[in-house]
């Protein structure tokens, strides 16, 4: 009988910009303050991509030459790269398609997922999937965002949260139990009125007027999006245990979506872990969306162990939310 594939990570990369937006910054910026921004949302500071014409394939591509380093991998042997993204450097082509290009992939099929915020766990699990039937062998997930682009910095309700920035995994098959092993998808698209772009897209094209009346921003009702976030993470993450005869004991490491540290401590909360064990850098980077998971595994990396048990969790714009269970696949270094 043949051994189940399941898909491992077996390296990661993460990649922020140099530029810093301090909060004490935004001061000068918006009637807001340091203290009123980290008690509500925990972040101190997040990075900006400058520089004319970068776009988040400038933010995915390090995170993926990363990989390529660390593992000696030949770019020509990535079967496919998806890049989960809601900041594509253009319309068309996908974001994915130049990452693919910079890097040098040229025999992978390439392709973008727009999911907000869930966004890498849209991905990561349609990665999984393309490994576990047994047709590719290396499949990269990239999850970027550069907020900067989409964000009003005269509304204090948004400016003080996104920040930009973007990681990577690489998927691999494994036969002893490691990887990706279960996930909870869900979406809801009449959360559409709490979060999303009004103008850009088919239904209401860029014109000047649309461009004039800010619709090219973040729009976002913050105390609705708020209450359904906190259930919704927290819901899928505690069913996610449970339909795996998991306890806290068993899990080694919460990855939260690093959206608002309330969020994420009602997340933990709920599946009885303590803070220890939750990955938090959104004090450093603030919300990146699709960047923030991959960016924690990134920068956890070395702490992590062959066996753990890890559980990734995520909402976002759609509305779209999941959790994911993972056992590691090899010591950080």
């Amino acid at each position: 009988m043949s051994q189940k594939i399941t898909a491992a990570i077996t390296a990661v990369g993460g990649f922020v910009p140099e530029d810093k937006l301090t909060n004490f910054d935004l001061e000068k910026m918006v009637d807001t303050n340091d203290e009123w921004i980290r008690t509500r949302t925990g972040i101190e500071e997040r990075r900006i991509l400058k520089g004319e014409g970068k776009g988040t394939s400038h933010l995915g591509t390090p995170a993926v030459q990363q990989i390529i380093e660390k593992k000696g991998l030949d770019p020509l042997e990535i079967d496919c790269i998806i890049c989960a993204t809601v900041t594509p450097d253009m319309v068309f082509p996908a974001t994915a398609n130049l990452i693919a290009d910079r890097v040098g992939a040229k025999n992978a099929w390439s392709f973008d997922i727009g999911a907000a915020c869930s966004g890498f766990l849209y991905a990561l699990t349609t990665g999984a999937s393309f490994i576990e039937s047994g047709r590719y062998k290396k499949v990269i997930v990239v999850g970027a965002d550069k907020m900067s682009a989409i964000i009003d910095y005269t509304d204090r309700a948004t400016c003080i949260i996104f920040g930009d920035g973007g990681g990577a995994v690489l998927l691999e098959p494994n036969t002893e139990g490691l990887g990706v092993l279960d996930s909870i998808l869900r979406s809801d698209g009449s959360g559409c009125t709490h979060l999303h772009m009004k103008a850009g897209g088919s239904a209401k094209p860029a014109t000047i007027e649309t461009v004039m009346a800010k619709e090219h921003f973040v729009y976002q009702e913050g105390q609705a999006v708020f209450k359904f976030a906190v259930k919704g993470m927290a819901d899928v993450s505690a069913e996610l245990l449970e339909r795996n005869n998991l306890t806290a004991d068993d899990i080694a490491w919460l990855v939260p979506h690093q959206a608002n540290l309330r969020i994420i401590d009602a997340t933990a909360n709920r599946m009885n872990l303590p803070k220890e064990k939750v990955m938090i850098n959104i004090q450093k980077y603030g919300n990146t969306t699709a960047g923030t998971l991959p960016l924690c595994l990134s920068d956890w990396e070395s702490q992590l162990k062959k066996g753990d048990n890890i559980v990734l969790a995520a909402f976002g714009g759609g509305f779209t939310w999941g959790a994911t269970w993972i056992k590691w696949a090899y010591d950080g270094q």
